[in-house]
């Protein structure tokens, strides 16, 4: 698959909202309390068009098909990031995209200097939490920092120094 991941431009903003909503309804995720409702999902280029943070793109033939990205943890410690929105449409997996943006993620994450980086999911996203695990992210018993995401019931830490 020629697939090319990339810095999200302001022209991405509509294309990266649709597969995000589109992944989450094929996997029956709650409209509320999830990234579905998040006020930043249309305008994600500004979003993380700010300090510590980046969001990626995969690009196939000039469509967007996935994306992730990297942010300090909202009313978090200052040294832990969060592994956001990582949603990658049904024809973008399995050829191993989600390990190459998960890198493209924790190497920034590393650069902008932070320690942790944190993420939340779904129980039934068992795709995801094995690649998670992969990476060295180990399951959490609470919720850090205050994402907004109440109806995302699995919490998950790496440690970036171990690396």
């Amino acid at each position: 698959m020629n697939t090319l991941i990339r810095k999200i431009e302001p022209a991405d903003d509509t294309a990266i909202a649709k597969v995000i909503r589109q992944v989450l309804i094929e996997h029956n995720v709650p409209k509320v309390g999830t990234a579905y409702a998040d006020a930043s999902l249309d305008c994600m280029y500004k979003t993380y068009n700010q300090k510590s943070s980046v969001y990626f793109v995969v690009e196939q033939e000039g469509t967007i098909i996935g994306g992730a990205g990297i942010a300090p943890l909202e009313n978090g410690a200052v040294d832990t990031c969060e592994l956001q929105k990582m949603y990658f449409l049904e024809e973008a997996r399995g050829f191993g995209i989600g390990a190459k943006m998960m890198e493209r993620c924790l190497e920034s994450a590393r650069n902008f200097g932070f320690a942790n980086c944190y993420l939340e999911t779904m129980p039934y996203m068992l795709a995801a939490q094995k690649l998670y695990k992969k990476y060295g992210f180990e399951y959490l018993d609470a919720p850090m920092g205050n994402t907004g995401h109440s109806s995302c019931p699995v919490w998950m830490l790496k440690k970036l120094a171990n690396d």
